[in-house]
């Protein structure tokens, strides 16, 4: 048998043991408030930055007549011309590569004048051969007598309906188990 005082000794141990228990839930819990905390703060500073970097933007983007001036009057800059790195037109073309052996001709293009007067581009009468491949290559404008709005439309309908995750539903007859084992019965 026990008596009173040992049994009051293992109450208070066990009421100790309880707090325990509990101070260290607490102290858990008052860690993770602690790093949301944290976290929340690190998120804001982040978006303070982001923040910042959008008004200088957009500070900088509003004030570009400003910017032109100081640039030409105050700073004196200039868009750079040819003649600052180049001579003339037959130094630019000498930078170019020799094009070696079975290389495609170089695309140019055709015009010719209408008998309005107005220059159009002349129309191939061949089709247009990939310089890599060789095959055939079809514009998208020269397919057919629909403007390009209805094109893309109807290209991007069908993108849309290969990207959907809802699928139509396939109606399939069901056969009765007679016509399914005597296909040649007629029933």
């Amino acid at each position: 048998m026990m008596n009173s005082s040992q049994a009051r000794s293992l109450g208070w141990a066990a009421v100790l043991a309880i707090c325990f228990a509990l101070v260290v839930v607490l102290s858990f819990k008052v860690h993770a408030v602690k790093s949301e905390v944290l976290l929340a703060e690190r998120q804001l500073i982040a978006l303070e930055r982001e923040t910042l970097l959008l008004e200088t933007e957009f500070e900088t983007r509003s004030s570009q007549r400003q910017l032109a001036e100081w640039n030409t009057v105050e700073f004196g800059y200039a868009a750079p011309r040819a003649g600052q790195f180049l001579d003339g037109e037959r130094q630019l073309a000498s930078l170019g590569e020799v094009r070696g052996p079975g290389a495609p001709s170089p695309i140019r293009l055709a015009r010719a004048e209408t008998a309005d007067g107005e220059a159009t581009a002349a129309a191939p009468e061949a089709p247009m051969r990939s310089p890599v491949s060789g095959a055939a290559v079809t514009l998208a404008s020269a397919g057919g007598e629909k403007d390009a709005g209805a094109v893309f439309t109807q290209a991007f309908g069908d993108f849309l309906i290969e990207a959907s995750p809802i699928r139509p539903a396939r109606a399939e007859v069901l056969r009765s188990p007679k016509a399914a084992a005597a296909p040649g019965t007629g029933e």
